[in-house]
């Protein structure tokens, strides 16, 4: 799901939300095991072969652009970091910045609250 093919960008946390909804059902367990098994990041720092950083890199939301972008885990890694840091999120999980990932929390957490009968999970 590309955010650029939505006209607004609330609409595209809206869908991703909506896309969310199938791990809701998940344990942390096995989305901790999918993210560390096949993430994009995990290899990349697990090889050896992660970038050095200089004064000139990319900004976090470019660098998880860049990382996230193919990552088979990437849903399921944004999924387990909304469930355990919630809105007091930190860095770049499933490719996307701090700020939207606040953003995309308050839309997730309304869903989740619904789908439970209006208790948080």
């Amino acid at each position: 799901m590309n955010p650029d093919a939505f006209e607004d960008f609330a609409d595209y946390l809206t869908a991703l939300a909506v896309e969310l909804d199938r791990y809701a059902d998940v344990p942390d367990d096995v989305l901790e095991d999918i993210v560390r098994r096949d993430g994009s990041c995990m290899w990349l720092y697990s090889s050896g072969s992660a970038p050095e950083w200089t004064g000139d890199d990319l900004s976090d939301r470019e660098l998880a652009a860049v990382i996230c972008a193919g990552c088979a885990a990437k849903l399921a890694c944004l999924e387990l970091e909304l469930r355990t840091a919630g809105p007091f999120t930190l860095g770049v999980w499933g490719a996307l910045s701090e700020d939207d990932r606040r953003a995309l929390y308050a839309i997730w957490s309304a869903r989740r609250t619904a789908r439970n009968g209006g208790e948080q999970r």
